[in-house]
């Protein structure tokens, strides 16, 4: 039956209804019922979450107003003028993408872009791998370093028969919840010593030592976050020849390829010093840093196989494990990657952005560790320019990180974990200020 009520009538009795005022219309009929209290949901007894640790940290730097605030939380690059920095070489990529006409908007298989994966494989393990050139590997593409972790945390839970994984202390906060929502018991094993500001190395061998045969042990690639202390060449050789005699299981967490060092190949020995040995090891990896590539969710998960027909057979249960998971992973992010790395031009290019992004970071560390020592900043402050990568640990506590942001609007984790990336020449004496101050004034 057609209603008997005019056009505007209903719009007008809509726009109330949206608006959670309309209990009762023409003839009795109930159009809809008053606005339903927050008591009445039936999510009234979901709890407030706390603000992500590291994300939390841009929510309060957003919200204050001073001008003088800084932002040293979230791994993000920024140049010199404090903006975020879109690759040239990228936008290079990304004109060539939108100028071919025969590029199409269809989903990629479950796997992904099938250059990229290769590519990816060739760019940490190296071109002429062993791995590679016997087809022992199987890469495929995910939603950045985050999605890479997540997706070889869900096959190892389901195929593998050791469900331990070790990951360091401290670590990337993510690290923790992505492996025990993926249904891995998670344990830690010592990293940072505090008194040095360095690597412990005893711990982590003692420690490593006593894990049972065949459990997972996270590592980072380097420029480990948030310490930013890496091991020596020496110190990995000792732990990879710990790690295989105990038949313990590599994951490689790489986010930082090229981004550390400034070189693609330093940055990757870690990894490669395990593949050379013959041994089966997982590494994931991210393009978020070292192509700028934050927002695109750009990564891929490698496994590192004895044969390669157990590489096929371990890629056909990686698609059992994406398909319910996102199905298949996004095209535009993978393809610029894809056609930097075809294009030698290009390619050289990225690297030398890359360098470029590294030297600043450096130069940022050498002129806050001048700066302090200038300042007579209490303490041996050698550590921010013996780190390397994107963060420093700078050893301040919870109580002097809580001063900065209260009395010089610095804005960090608890932890005193600072992103050198968001540092500049002209924000850097406010920076020290407030170290020296923290330092001298709170205990």
């Amino acid at each position: 039956m057609k209603s008997s009520l005019s056009a505007d009538r209903r719009l007008s009795i809509l726009s109330r209804h949206l608006a959670g005022t309309i209990h009762k219309e023409e003839g009795g009929t109930t159009i809809s019922s008053s606005p339903t209290s927050a008591a009445d949901s039936v999510f009234a007894n979901v709890v407030r979450a706390p603000e992500d640790p590291i994300l939390g940290v841009t929510v309060a730097y957003n919200k204050d107003p001073s001008p003088i605030k800084l932002n040293l939380g979230v791994g993000a690059y920024r140049t010199e003028e404090g903006k975020p920095l879109v690759l040239n070489v990228v936008r290079q990529a990304e004109k060539l993408l939108v100028n071919d006409r025969s590029r199409v908007k269809e989903y990629l298989p479950i796997v992904g872009l099938a250059d990229f994966n290769k590519l990816s494989a060739k760019l940490i393990l190296g071109a002429n791998s062993p791995a590679i050139l016997g087809n022992l590997v199987t890469t495929v593409q995910c939603l950045s370093g985050t999605g890479s972790l997540r997706v070889g945390a869900e096959f190892l839970a389901k195929h593998y028969y050791q469900r331990t994984i070790y990951i360091p202390n401290p670590t990337w906060g993510n690290h923790g919840k992505i492996f025990t929502l993926a249904g891995l018991t998670v344990k830690t094993y010592r990293y940072y010593d505090p008194v040095t500001r360095g690597l412990n190395i005893q711990g982590l061998l003692e420690d490593l030592g006593s894990a049972p045969s065949g459990a997972i042990i996270l590592l980072h690639a380097c420029a480990h976050n948030p310490t930013g202390v890496d091991p020596t060449r020496e110190q990995w050789e000792q732990i990879r020849r710990l790690i295989r005699s105990k038949s313990l299981l590599p994951f490689f967490d790489s986010a930082y390829q090229g981004f550390a060092s400034g070189s693609l190949d330093e940055d990757a020995q870690s990894v490669r010093m395990f593949v050379a040995d013959g041994g089966e090891c997982f590494i994931a990896q991210s393009y978020a840093k070292n192509m700028g590539l934050y927002g695109e969710r750009v990564g891929a998960l490698s496994i590192v196989c004895k044969s390669a027909d157990v590489a096929t057979r371990v890629e056909s249960q990686l698609k059992l494990v994406i398909r319910p998971m996102y199905s298949n992973p996004p095209i535009h992010g993978a393809s610029i990657v894809s056609t930097i790395f075809k294009d030698r031009k290009l390619y050289q290019e990225w690297t030398v952005e890359l360098e470029a992004m590294a030297d600043r970071i450096i130069t940022m560390r050498k002129q806050l560790f001048d700066a302090l020592r200038a300042r007579d900043t209490p303490g041996d402050w050698s550590h921010i320019i013996k780190q390397i990568g994107m963060f420093t640990f700078t050893g301040l506590n919870t109580k002097q990180v809580t001063f900065m942001t209260r009395e010089y609007h610095i804005y960090m984790t608890s932890d005193g974990r600072i992103s050198m990336a968001g540092l500049s020449s002209r924000t850097v004496p406010h920076l020290a200020d407030a170290i020296h101050a923290a330092v001298t004034k709170v205990a």
